[in-house]
């Protein structure tokens, strides 16, 4: 198909299907999302879920360096781990650990591996919060 004919199949198929940010269910039943994306049957192929994966990491390292002006002064092992808490408790759970970023501000990162470590998140996720919690304080990974 042309560029030309693409557009129009595009223009066509946003009028008829409409855009939607978040998942609904179709008139079939069907889960969908955007435009159109049957996400029941056609689920997401691997390069769209690595296109999303890298929208959402940067996303969360704007929100991270708006939010901690520290971010960009921890080494990159450190702010990894930082990114991956963030995954797994969105950007507003993630600053509710006021204890560990006051750690991190002030640089103990043994401290800030504490409070990783002794909170409801740590018991919930295991293994994760260790792996994590070690980075954070050794800096390596």
């Amino acid at each position: 198909m042309n560029s030309d004919a693409l557009k129009k199949l595009k223009a066509l198929l946003l009028n008829h299907e409409g855009y939607r940010q978040f998942p609904y269910f179709d008139t079939t039943g069907h889960e969908t999302v955007g435009i159109g994306r049957n996400l029941t049957t056609s689920g997401i192929s691997i390069p769209e879920a690595y296109y999303l994966l890298s929208e959402d990491i940067h996303y969360f390292e704007v929100k991270l360096n708006e939010s901690l002006k520290f971010f960009s002064e921890l080494n990159e092992n450190r702010q990894i781990a930082l990114i991956d808490m963030c995954f797994n408790l969105g950007i507003h759970g993630f600053l509710a650990f006021k204890g560990m970023i006051i750690a991190l501000e002030a640089n103990d990162f043994e401290r800030a591996a504490w409070e990783m470590l002794n909170s409801k998140w740590s018991s919930q996720v295991g293994d994760r919060a260790k792996v994590l919690a070690d980075i954070v304080r050794t800096g390596e990974m």
